[in-house]
């Protein structure tokens, strides 16, 4: 055999088995209408009246009930088919029960508890469209150890979908049936989106939760959400940790708190100012549309001291007394000074609420560990050192308002 012939057969042979890769196809594929589709799932303690365990993952008796009880896994199951796509399908508010399937088991653990659901479930739980994590108050309160390391580990999560702390039952989520959307997660999932984008809700999905909380000198925290009615879900605040456990919530309007003390952008909430307490006529209504903060660090007496620089550019949007003449200059400073001196008292009191858990949820301690690590490798070193340090640092608030528009009115 020549040469020639000899390359034409090695060039054959090496383009055969570049091919041969690709004789395979899909040998792993797994169609859409033989998956499980997981869209929501919820977490509650487990009651004497739920349903007990199935003897699937272990027999009964062989694992003694966990320290804190049985838990209760709710799901949403998306039925294939059954969703509308499009405009003329159907409008908003269908009945949850025509679109998605909800279905509750009990079980030890998470990984127990999914465990026993796809017994009852032919297809393959897939968790790659999973939006939203609804966890009571009750199982954050006992801590959320078991929830974390489960999910953190099923690579099919996204980390841009939400964990969520509610207030009473979990479930209730599930089966709750929104006039504006056909499907209740998918709801709850664009509401917290909007929040973000309007400035009223800060960038917290489960990827960044679970960063913050595996910092040392952070802790995490979650939207504390509470349904209204059966069917409205209403963003009530901050549910905040330390370390695993949930150990205090804000109010809604503190979650604004939080975002002025961390800058955070657009801006969105707006605020009463009382030009004189006694007077509420003297009352007008602000609306913050950017923030501007400066963390300035330093020691005092051996103990971290933060001097926190916080700027709000806002709007004027309404005046409660025509008699308030708007149109003054001494006026519009008036209502800048009252403003500051108001937000203040209203960051030092979201400070000190935290202080009092020893859950840092802005990231003070991260601070020191960038900006003086030599400090904290000698005084600190641990997240369980710096909980207790936090409660005893010192600050100092300073807040700058400026009125940059008052609107105008027609004649």
């Amino acid at each position: 055999m020549d040469r020639r012939g000899l390359l034409a057969r090695l060039r054959l042979l090496a383009a055969a088995l570049l091919l041969t890769p690709l004789l395979s196809g899909c040998w792993d594929r797994l169609e859409i209408d033989e998956r499980a589709v997981v869209l929501g799932v919820s977490i509650d303690e487990a009651t004497e009246g739920d349903e007990r365990e199935s003897e699937i993952s272990h027999v009964k008796g062989s694992l003694p009930p966990p320290k804190h009880g049985l838990v209760k896994v709710g799901v949403q199951i998306a039925l294939p088919g059954r969703i509308p796509l499009g405009p003329g399908e159907g409008g908003g508010g269908t009945d949850p029960s025509q679109t998605l399937w909800v279905i509750h088991v009990v079980g030890h653990s998470i990984d127990d508890a999914f465990m026993n659901l796809q017994q009852q479930v032919s297809s393959k739980l897939f968790f790659g469209h999973l939006r939203i994590i609804a966890v009571s108050e009750a199982v954050a309160r006992k801590g959320m150890e078991n929830i974390n390391d489960y999910f953190r580990r099923n690579s099919e999560v996204r980390r841009m979908a939400w964990l969520m702390v509610t207030k009473g039952k979990a479930s209730s989520l599930m089966t709750a049936a929104p006039k504006l959307e056909r499907i209740p997660t998918l709801f709850l999932m664009s509401t917290l989106d909007n929040s973000i984008r309007m400035g009223k809700f800060p960038k917290d999905f489960i990827g960044i939760y679970w960063s913050n909380s595996s910092k040392k000198g952070q802790e995490g925290f979650l939207p504390y959400v509470i349904l209204k009615d059966e069917q409205n879900v209403e963003i009530s605040g901050l549910a905040y940790f330390r370390s695993e456990k949930m150990v205090g919530s804000t109010k809604p309007m503190e979650v604004a708190g939080y975002l002025g003390l961390k800058g955070v952008n657009p801006a969105g909430y707006r605020a009463v100012v009382m030009l004189d307490e006694d007077d509420p006529d003297s009352a007008v209504m602000t609306n913050v549309t950017h923030r501007q903060s400066k963390i300035k660090l330093s020691l005092k007496d051996g103990m971290p001291h933060f001097h926190i620089q916080v700027e709000l550019e806002a709007n004027l949007e309404e005046k409660l007394s025509e008699h308030l003449a708007i149109n003054d200059p001494s006026v519009i400073q008036q209502i800048e000074r009252k403003q500051s001196e108001t937000s203040v008292k209203f960051y030092q009191n979201i400070i000190k609420q935290t202080q009092a858990k020893g859950s840092d949820i802005f990231g003070f301690g991260e601070q020191i560990r960038s900006k003086k690590p030599a400090y904290w490798s000698r005084e600190i070193g641990t997240k369980e050192k710096w909980q207790e340090m936090y409660k005893e640092t010192t600050f100092d608030v300073e807040v700058v308002v400026k009125i940059r528009r008052i609107g105008m009115k027609a004649t």
